[in-house]
């Protein structure tokens, strides 16, 4: 214990000046932004990261001075990074639309059933963070109704505890599971977007392969499958072939 004490004691200045380091860092980037020194703030942008802390709101700003310096592709990637952050955040949706309409690939993506969609739109309501709060706090609340259950002597109170408890360890259980698929989404790396200015897909992961159908920078695509230097991607029409991994940036 006073070896785990001492190294805390050790690491907490260490930790203390990368975090001070961090918001000057986050208020240069702002003041560069501010001032349309737009390289300049996508540096600072970058050294934030680089130093291991990301959020949302870091890749938004960052994708708004890649779009503002006239990089699209890594405005729309780090557009996509925000936005697995905060899936309900208007301002990232709606940046992330104007800056697709600059790729040229068009493609209809296939429709989902309506219960998908429904699942997912209520997924995305709330942050990872905010349903694991609410998963907790209805779990303690159906523990305040098993302790009510338990030793009340009122058969209405007993009832009501019965049947509010049943419904509070559900919601804790699809609140909990809703936070899980959040962050499993998050740490998944099985999306990017396509950074070469065309690339030819292939049938077979070859430079031999059949030429499929051509997709030009700017695109989201899903990995499927991984050879060597190639990658199976998916288009959301549908569509699939292979392509070189040097083509394609994860999100």
């Amino acid at each position: 214990m006073k070896k785990l004490f001492a190294i805390i004691l050790f690491a907490l200045p260490f930790f203390l000046n990368a975090q001070e380091n961090n918001t000057a860092l986050w208020e240069q980037a702002n003041n560069h932004y501010t001032a349309e020194e737009y390289q300049q703030a996508i540096s600072a942008y970058e050294q934030i990261l680089t130093n291991g802390q990301e959020s949302a709101k870091l890749y938004f700003n960052l994708g708004n001075a890649y779009y503002k310096a006239g990089d699209v592709n890594n405005a729309i990637l780090n557009y996509e990074r925000a936005q697995k952050l905060a899936p309900q955040d208007e301002d990232i949706a709606f940046n992330l639309q104007i800056a697709n309409q600059f790729v040229v690939t068009k493609i209809e993506e296939l429709p989902k059933p309506f219960f998908l969609r429904w699942k997912t739109s209520v997924i995305n309501k709330y942050p990872t963070d905010t349903w694991a709060a609410i998963s907790v706090g209805a779990f303690i609340l159906f523990l305040l109704l098993l302790g009510l259950f338990l030793f009340s002597k009122s058969s209405t109170a007993k009832r009501f505890a019965f049947w509010f408890g049943i419904l509070a360890v559900v919601f804790s259980g699809f609140t909990f599971s809703w936070a899980a698929h959040q962050k499993a989404v998050i740490n998944k790396h099985d999306q990017a977007i396509v950074f070469c200015p065309r690339v030819t897909v292939k049938s077979s992961p070859a430079e031999t392969g059949t030429d499929l159908f051509l997709i030009y920078e700017g695109v989201k695509v899903d990995i499927t499958d991984r050879l060597d230097s190639w990658r199976e991607i998916r288009l959301a029409d549908g569509n699939k072939g292979w392509l070189p991994d040097s083509c394609i940036v994860t999100i």
